[in-house]
């Protein structure tokens, strides 16, 4: 793909080469009018075509040669001299060139009367100058097509950054999801072995998709709510009668929409994390909706921190959600969450927007 633009950004520019100038070359005939101004294709050749066909040599020694090899290097001093001289031969040339065509012009038609105008050096430093500016304009041509391509080759690099943080990201978040169902199926095994070995089998469904799926940069958005579904039901097993969880997904199960694989998933264990006491009374609800704009989720929990001694899951999770909504979704999504004002209660809801 990438070797097909090239191609094609390299066909229009040599399109527009060519273009330029055959309006350079052509102009002596554009100025042909019906009052009397001709020009015939021997004239043109003694005379119109020498001028432009120098332009085309300083703005192509240049544009292929000089920049890239003296200006680009940073030798600019050599690349002056080079560009003087270049200059005082192409003009001396064309001079010489038109004083030859001139006087056999003038010799062909008979006529031996002396050059009438101004000056023959005023023609000298007009084409010096012209040329001057066809350097200019070879440098600002090849300084732009170079900061094009300085700045396409930035964005893949910021693209490749981007990428690789996500994916790291992503790993990081493999072993932080594993390491908080591990803890809940230790917890299991000291009171009910029959749970904890439900709790292995769900587990063993919840890595296929964490192992395969979440390579991806995007999955299907009904494949990620079977996930969070399944997560649910794992997390329910160890729960004691005093946590109610209440969920609603109002997302059709085959839906198509695609969403960063686990990009709910801290938000889910975070509630579980502090939203559960062994002793008081507990609840978590959590909403999953699907608009043709949005995504929402909507999490509400009882808040009971965590002592500093439970160092359980690192805290990692939520600083994760974050830095992936910045890479995956910049601009695209609002995140509200905090504490109530009796902080008895943790809300969360993350709107994504397509």
């Amino acid at each position: 793909m990438k070797q097909i633009l090239y191609s094609r950004s390299r066909i229009i520019e040599a399109l527009i080469h060519i273009i330029g100038w055959g309006i350079v070359f052509g102009f002596p005939f554009l100025m042909m009018t019906r009052s009397g101004f001709t020009i015939t294709w021997v004239e043109y050749l003694r005379h119109g075509s020498v001028v432009p066909l120098s332009f085309l040599i300083v703005f192509y020694v240049n544009y292929c040669y000089l920049i890239p090899r003296y200006l680009f290097e940073g030798r600019i001093n050599r690349y002056l001299l080079l560009n003087v001289l270049l200059i005082v031969c192409v003009t001396a040339g064309v001079h010489f060139w038109q004083e030859y065509a001139f006087q056999n012009f003038i010799k062909g038609s008979g006529n031996e009367r002396r050059h009438m105008g101004p000056p023959k050096w005023i023609f000298v430093l007009r084409d010096a100058f012209t040329m001057i500016l066809t350097v200019g304009l070879s440098v600002a041509i090849r300084l732009s097509g170079r900061w094009i391509q300085v700045e396409a080759a930035r964005r893949e690099a910021e693209k490749s950054r981007t990428e690789a943080e996500l994916k790291n990201l992503r790993n990081q978040l493999n072993p932080h999801f594993l390491l908080n169902t591990l803890n809940n199926i230790y917890a299991l095994i000291a009171f009910d072995t029959d749970k904890a070995q439900s709790a292995v089998q769900e587990l063993s469904r919840l890595l296929r998709h964490v192992l395969y799926d979440n390579q991806q940069n995007f999955v299907a958005l009904g494949k990620e709510m079977d996930f969070i579904r399944n997560y649910i039901e794992l997390m329910r097993i160890r729960l004691a009668s005093n946590v109610i969880v209440e969920t609603h997904f109002d997302v059709r199960p085959d839906s198509r929409t695609e969403i960063a694989p686990l990009i709910f998933i801290s938000l889910i264990e975070n509630a579980f994390k502090h939203g559960i006491s062994p002793t008081e009374p507990s609840f978590i609800h959590i909403c999953f909706s699907e608009s043709h704009e949005e995504v929402r989720c909507e999490i509400v929990n009882s808040y009971h921190p965590k002592s500093e001694t439970d160092k359980s899951g690192s805290g990692i999770g939520l600083e994760q959600v974050r830095k992936r909504l910045e890479l995956t979704y910049p601009g695209r999504y609002e995140w509200e969450h905090g504490v109530s004002e009796d902080g008895k209660e943790y809300k969360s809801i993350l709107r994504i927007r397509y």
